[in-house]
């Protein structure tokens, strides 16, 4: 496909995705993120439900057909729990998902309070005050800490502070080099974006569904793909089209005998696991090579460990799809994807979904 008929991401669609990012999203208390994308697809749904624990549902033409295809994504983040205050007012952490211990110490954080945003920062002992290097202690869960400037365990509850407290980085979205959108939280609001670029581009060229399309926002992918469980229960798809993010694995330390061969700025991943099935992902393949897009092929294996899992297996067996986006330092404050396969991403979803309009007998019974 010609550069010229790919979707290209615009100033408008910059201020979004930088909004969206900015927003915090931990496990648990996505509402804030949640509103900001819910603000941004209504115009162009028919309707929008929520579930009990969060999850976001826009519907376009829910009436005009029995049959029902997801596009998904997830908006939680990966965050920290207050697990206990200390004497002296030293705080100690919790995960709340898979949050990386060795890039905490030193950085700012925020703690999020019915009193509102307290401030305060991982401390960590100054090199000089440490034992020598065959001896030096790494930074882990248990001893990691956070100082917010109170000088005993009473000034830190009185500031709001207390065990089951969320915390989250306040590190903020900017662009590298052009080409590379940085910020905490790629994994997996960038998959948020997207999917409400498809839903947008559907819309703003006219085309007519044949059946109800489900863009749907889950919660806590990163304690368990829970908000896709319910989901996909509540909804009863025929075909589920998940994005999420892979790894970029040209980066130093990785070993791609291990973990595959995949770069930012080639194109989409298409996903093999057992978990996809086999006729969705021909579809995503023979769709890609039609209008020639870039994309890139990762095994995963038995599983994907994404929302795919829980949607392919839930109810009698959901056609399930992945479309990963490379990323960059995955679980850290400066996550990384390129525009290129944003863009990719957007075209190729929506492109899959007008094959799928015009057979969709063919594609949803097979």
């Amino acid at each position: 496909m010609d550069k010229n008929y790919c979707y290209n991401i615009n100033e408008e669609d910059i201020k979004f995705l930088q909004k969206y990012l900015n927003s915090v999203s931990p496990s648990g208390d996505e509402s804030e993120s949640q509103n900001i994308w819910t603000n941004y697809i209504k115009h162009y749904v028919n309707k929008i439900q929520t579930d009990l624990y969060g999850t976001v549902v826009g519907i376009l033409n829910p009436n005009n057909s029995p049959y029902k295809l997801i596009i998904e994504a997830h908006v939680d983040e990966i965050s920290w729990y207050v697990n206990y205050i200390s004497d002296n007012g030293i705080i100690y952490v919790s995960r709340n998902g898979g949050i990386d211990h060795q890039i905490a110490i030193s950085k700012k954080i925020v703690i999020h309070t019915k009193q509102g945003l307290k401030y305060g920062v991982f401390g960590w002992p100054a090199i000089h005050t440490r034992k020598t290097f065959s001896e030096d202690k790494y930074p882990n869960v248990d001893n990691i800490f956070i100082d917010v400037g109170a000088s005993d365990k009473k000034e830190v509850e009185n500031m709001g502070i207390h065990v089951g407290c969320l915390i989250t980085y306040p590190d903020q979205f900017f662009i590298l080099n052009k080409n590379y959108f940085v910020c905490r939280s790629l994994d997996n609001k960038i998959g948020g974006f997207i999917i409400a670029q498809v839903l947008k581009k559907i819309v703003k060229d006219k085309i007519n569904l044949k059946f109800g399309l489900y863009v749907v926002n889950s919660v806590q992918e990163e304690v368990g793909l829970k908000g896709a469980k319910i989901i996909s229960n509540i909804l009863n798809p025929n075909i589920v089209i998940v994005t999420d993010v892979t790894h970029d694995t040209s980066t130093p330390m990785i070993d791609k005998k291990i973990h595959g061969n995949v770069k930012c700025g080639s194109g989409p991943v298409i996903v093999y696991s057992t978990s996809i099935q086999k006729y969705l992902r021909e579809l995503l393949i023979n769709t890609a090579n039609k209008n020639k897009l870039s994309f890139q092929r990762l095994v995963t294996s038995i599983n994907t460990g994404t929302d795919t899992d829980a949607f392919a297996y839930s109810n009698k067996g959901v056609s399930s799809a992945l479309i990963s986006i490379p990323l960059k330092y995955m679980h850290t404050t400066v996550e990384m994807v390129h525009r290129n396969d944003v863009e990719q991403t957007v075209q190729l979803i929506f492109e899959t979904i007008k094959e799928i309009n015009n057979d969709e007998k063919k594609f949803f019974i097979y």
